[in-house]
């Protein structure tokens, strides 16, 4: 089992979190939190164009727990007119998107 890491970096408006490990039910309290206070500091910056990225190259597992917490926070963030962009997505998990058509939900 590899566990969860995150890296968040900040440039020019967007907001990058790495994720590496494994995205599980053991897991996905970590990225929800932290993803949701990302949203939070967007919505106070109010700032034009501002953008969350989830990176998930590195990412080796998700199960329906984390793509259920992926849903959730594109739907936080959408009520804040906040664009999610899910990025570098491995083949297994670009399926799985693909299969419970979640692909077409984010940017």
């Amino acid at each position: 089992m590899d566990p969860l890491h995150l890296t968040t970096s900040r440039h020019d408006g967007t907001l990058t979190v790495s994720v590496s490990g494994e995205l599980d039910i053991a897991t996905t309290e970590l990225l929800r939190s932290h993803l949701l206070a990302l949203l939070q500091e967007a919505d106070h910056a109010r700032r034009p164009g501002m953008a969350l990225v989830i990176e998930v190259s590195d990412l080796s597992f998700i199960d329906a727990a984390g793509l259920g917490i992926l849903v959730s926070v594109q739907n936080q963030a959408l009520s804040q007119c906040t664009p999610v962009r899910i990025e570098g997505t491995p083949p297994a998990m670009q399926r799985l998107l693909q299969i419970t058509g979640l692909d077409r939900h984010f940017t």
